[in-house]
């Protein structure tokens, strides 16, 4: 092919075609073996993230761009998530997605220009979190002022558990301490830490279902000594942040010095300073806890003997105001006044009395034994007399409704069709036992039934007449 143009077109050789497929894997291979690791500069644009985990997005610059790729398998390392507009620091190597014939950068490593990626990542996972609420001041739970157990989060090797063990020795003999041992940075951190506050829960919520609530824990410390901001990573991680906000114990957080903030300290129920501070506030000093019982003793009691002595003196001013004398004066015409109305009390129920007293005696003189046997003489006649009237009314009555059912029997046995029949007179009935009036509604050979007055006939029609 290094032939002049006008020598390679009579060149069979030269002429030979290759088919894109062909061609874009020898470009492919040529850029990869070029370019197999180079770094590009520049500001993301069109950034997408699939859900296959692998992200996708442009670097581009005033003049020109670059489609570039990154699997998940490289992303899973990079601390901050990118964005549009971002400018970034990229590492990798070029390759064709040979498809559609394009060429593009399969990033492994990014890094944010001008701000640091973890602070970068910091700021991005907080922003995240907080507007999730995960940090809503009403999420805060209070931490017991007198707890009987605390759970410790942090490296059996380090400097913090020593500081909070000390403190909580020093100051207080009731407090009693579960450690949960876990790496605080490094590879794995981040799980060994969750797994610590998982770990916790399930041994409070087990106590608390077996009863044993003596055993439960009241709240939880998470924390570590100082250190850069990539020795303080593991508590900035989200999975971090979600475990502390999702344990049903309280969380103090006390990670690093007084001017280190993590993600832990934000979704935490309350931060401490340095871990030592948060052992401080788990074990309040007993000695001091006594003083201060009593100083506040000595305040009660003052304030009531206060309270009391103007009370007293209330009342005295009370008792001599010229108000009670005016009461008195009212209670002794009140007096007056009952008396009063008891001795007209007293006086109508004696005129009452006297003129029960009068019936009485004249009740009395009407129910004496001589003029009671004058009443019942005179009433007994009255009844006797009333008596044989009331006996002639009746017999009067029975003779006249006798003589009147007499009569209505007559006319009724009249009337009854026996009395009919007797004279010789009978019913004619159809086999349905409908009575027949007229010849037409028989037939000839029809079955009649006749009634007479003693006893009945079953006849058969042989001949009908007709009415004249």
């Amino acid at each position: 092919m290094n032939q002049p143009l006008l020598a390679s077109l009579f060149d069979e050789t030269e002429r030979q075609p290759v088919s894109v497929s062909e061609l874009t894997a020898s470009i492919r291979g040529a850029l990869e073996k070029r370019f197999a690791s180079v770094w590009v500069e520049g500001e993301i644009s069109n950034f997408r993230a699939q859900n296959s985990g692998h992200w996708y997005f442009t670097l581009k610059d005033e003049f020109a761009q670059l489609r570039s790729a990154c699997y998940r398998s490289s992303n899973q390392r990079i601390r901050f998530r990118p964005e549009d507009g971002l400018q970034v620091r990229a590492r990798g190597r070029l390759s064709v997605y040979e498809p559609k014939g394009e060429y593009q950068l399969i990033v492994e490593t990014l890094e944010p220009v001008g701000a640091g990626a973890l602070q970068l990542a910091f700021e991005q996972t907080k922003a995240r979190l907080q507007a999730e609420g995960l940090f809503a001041a009403e999420l805060k739970r209070p931490v017991p002022m007198f707890p009987r157990r605390v759970g410790v989060i942090t490296s059996p090797n380090g400097a913090a558990i020593r500081d909070i063990l000390n403190v909580i020795s020093r100051r207080t003999r009731t407090v009693h301490v579960l450690f949960a041992p876990a790496r605080v940075q490094g590879d794995g951190a981040t799980g060994e830490v969750v797994r610590a506050i998982k770990f916790l829960n399930e041994f409070h919520a087990r106590a608390l279902r077996d009863g044993r609530h003596e055993e439960g824990i009241d709240v939880m410390i998470v924390g570590r000594g100082g250190g850069s901001i990539e020795d303080l990573w593991t508590f900035n991680e989200e999975v971090v942040a979600r475990a502390i906000r999702t344990s049903a114990i309280p969380v103090i957080s006390a990670i690093g010095h007084e001017t280190d903030f993590t993600i832990a300290d934000f979704v935490a129920d309350l931060r401490a300073p340095t871990p030592s501070a948060a052992a401080e506030i788990v074990a309040a000093h007993e000695a001091q806890l006594c003083s201060l019982l009593e100083t506040l003793a000595k305040t009660l009691s003052g304030s009531i003997r206060f309270k009391i002595s103007g009370a007293r003196a209330n009342v005295q001013k009370i008792a001599l105001s010229p108000a009670f004398d005016a009461v008195l004066g009212r209670l002794h015409g009140a007096m007056s006044a009952t008396d009063g109305a008891e001795h007209r009390l007293q006086t109508a129920i004696t005129r009452k009395l006297q003129r029960i007293h009068r019936r009485l005696g004249a009740a009395a003189h009407s129910l004496s034994p001589a003029q009671l046997r004058a009443n019942v003489m005179s009433a007994r006649t009255r009844f006797e007399s009333l008596s044989r009237a009331h006996d002639a009314a009746i017999a009067t009555r029975l003779e006249t409704a006798k003589q009147k059912l007499s009569l209505a029997a007559g006319a009724l046995d009249a009337m009854s069709p026996l009395r009919v029949l007797e004279r010789g007179y009978a019913i004619a009935q159809d086999t349905r036992g409908q009575i027949l009036r007229e010849s037409t509604a028989i037939e000839i050979g029809d079955a009649v039934h006749l009634r007479l007055w003693k006893g009945a006939l079953d006849c058969r029609v042989e001949r009908t007449e007709e009415p004249q």
